[in-house]
């Protein structure tokens, strides 16, 4: 029980570093579009079209260079430090830097290469592509970094790591713009080429966070790894091969998060093209409403599926090194517990002001607004699928990871042409949602049956969360309602004004609710829960915990 409460702490420790470190990032990555959206004027919804697109082919070669790595290394490092093996993670760490290098090195120079081939006859495109490709060069080796501190369930680096990037990225970026935009009046071309290579500027202030905190601590590492047992023979050859062999799946699954985009990336103008009479400048603004626009907010909620998944595979992979099924069982069960705690009030909640959060991001545009609401709803979808995969490959079921996450992707290229030809702008965001709600309904069905993790607790938890997050959307609703006849108008302080008042009425409703039943001790823990209890002014003996 110690132990198990030990491991669940650290659930709680490293997810709540990550989430910090990504909300805070994604926060920074959806404020920036305030300015910088309404710098290009005329030509904004254009030149968010042009960064998206930049920004979808990138993605790929990304996630091919990086997604698995950090994963894989905090996987191999965490199983082989639970067998005090410290000396193996540290050559492993030495010898998958020399080869992310490589990686980075060969998807620079093809990604490079292949620019012109891949622009679908948009010049325009081709620089973009360029000047994103110079930040493959870097980012590799930073991952590297950071998944060997998550190995050893250090996730303040990671977290550090990337809010940093994010700052020096967003600073460069919308320094970049003013000046080119607003102060030499260039093109909007222009501008989004400065805002690309942002990417290859805050890398290098993510990378040197990082190799401080290493330096910092080498020491230490070291100490470590001269307590080796040396029981265990490894060559570095065949660390590389489990690095890579762990990372493939991992690879593949972030490649299909971005493939869901790059589908619609292809085919959206193609069909509408097809269907309708549309210029190809209104085709780009459809496509930035939903790929753009309602993709770069809801992606703040993804952040926080990405932490707990982030956090819970070196545990979860821990817990198999050591061969205590219990324990996995228990491991699964609260990061699912986690998740619906967090993503069911933030994914309803964003539904909820979908109006005034769109008002402030970029301006009144009533399509634009039913758009983030439906992305809101799909958002838990999305979430299910990040998390579950990554709960699959943490006990080393990589192969079925990978084949739900195909079927998905099967899934979506049926469903594309008739939701699209239907619901237009809404029917891709609806095929994404669907394909990974089925993915996802595979995953856990075979998490189910393979740990036999009977989750009649966790059912009766989550469907008292689902009726409290109901509880507060139709506050939150009616509160945004009220005030929006009570202050009309499209003014963005006015809707920033309500966005703030229905965000703490609506924490306010959830949170007191689970105290109320106990919930939060059940998951978050008893010092917090006590915390809140004297934030709510309410006696600890008026909680009733949740069995």
């Amino acid at each position: 029980m110690s132990e198990q409460k030990t491991m669940k702490e650290k659930l709680l420790t490293g997810s709540a570093w990550m989430t910090a470190g990504s909300i805070l990032s994604r926060i920074l990555g959806a404020i920036y579009i305030i300015p910088w959206y309404s710098w290009f004027g005329a030509d904004r919804l254009q030149a968010n079209a042009l960064y998206t697109k930049g920004y979808t082919v990138y993605s790929i070669f990304l996630m091919i260079a990086i997604s698995g790595i950090p994963s894989a290394v905090a996987k191999q490092v965490a199983y082989y430090n639970s067998k005090n093996e410290y000396l193996i993670s540290k050559r492993l760490f030495k010898v998958s830097f020399w080869a992310l290098f490589m990686v980075g090195v060969i998807c620079t120079v093809i990604f490079w290469s292949i620019a012109p081939l891949i622009s679908q006859g948009d010049m325009r495109i081709v620089s973009i592509y360029r000047s994103l490709a110079l930040a493959l060069l870097i980012i590799p080796t930073m991952s590297l970094l950071r998944g060997y501190f998550q190995g050893y369930q250090e996730m303040a680096p990671s977290a550090l790591s990337q809010l940093l990037e994010q700052f020096i990225r967003i600073i460069y970026m919308l320094a970049a713009t003013f000046i080119t935009i607003k102060v030499l009046g260039e093109s909007y071309e222009v501008g989004v080429w400065q805002s690309t290579f942002a990417a290859f500027v805050g890398a290098i202030g993510g990378t040197l966070i990082l190799v401080w905190y290493y330096l910092r601590h080498r020491q230490r590492l070291n100490q470590l790894a001269e307590q080796s047992v040396n029981r265990l023979v490894v060559s570095d050859l065949a660390l590389i091969k489990e690095v890579f062999s762990q990372a493939m799946p991992f690879i593949f699954i972030a490649c299909a998060m971005s493939t869901f985009n790059l589908i619609d990336q292809f085919s959206f103008p193609f069909i509408f093209k097809q269907l309708t009479n549309y210029s190809m400048e209104q085709i780009n603004a459809f496509y930035a409403l939903f790929a753009g626009n309602a993709n770069k907010v809801i992606m703040i909620v993804v952040a926080l599926s990405t932490a707990l998944a982030t956090t819970a595979i070196p545990l979860l992979s821990e817990a198999v090194a050591k061969k205590e099924r219990k324990l996995t069982q228990k491991q699964l069960l609260n990061a699912l517990e986690l998740l619906f705690f967090i993503m069911l009030p933030a994914v309803l909640g964003m539904a909820a002001v979908s109006r005034p959060l769109y008002l402030v991001f970029y301006g009144y545009d009533e399509l634009g607004i039913y758009v983030l609401a439906v992305s809101a709803y799909m958002t838990l979808a999305i979430c299910l699928f990040n998390v579950l995969g990554s709960l699959l490959q943490g006990v080393y079921e990589n192969r079925r990871a990978i084949r739900y996450t195909a079927l998905g992707l099967i899934l979506k290229l049926i469903l594309q042409y008739p939701l699209t030809a239907t619901l237009g702008v809404f029917g891709p965001i609806l095929a994404t949602g669907i394909s990974m709600l089925l993915a996802s309904y595979f995953m856990f069905s075979y998490l189910y049956y393979r740990f036999d993790l009977q989750p009649q607790k966790l059912q009766f938890n989550v469907n008292l969360m689902a009726i409290f997050s109901l509880v507060m959307f139709g506050g939150v609703l009616l509160l945004v309602t009220g005030l929006t006849k009570l202050f009309p108008g499209n003014n963005r302080f006015l809707a920033l004004g309500i966005l703030l008042c229905a965000a703490i009425f609506g924490a306010g409703v959830y949170l007191f609710l689970c105290l109320k039943t106990g919930i939060i001790r059940k998951i978050l823990g008893e010092k917090i829960e006590i915390k809140l209890q004297k934030i709510f002014f309410i006696k600890e003996s008026s909680s009733h915990e949740i069995r």
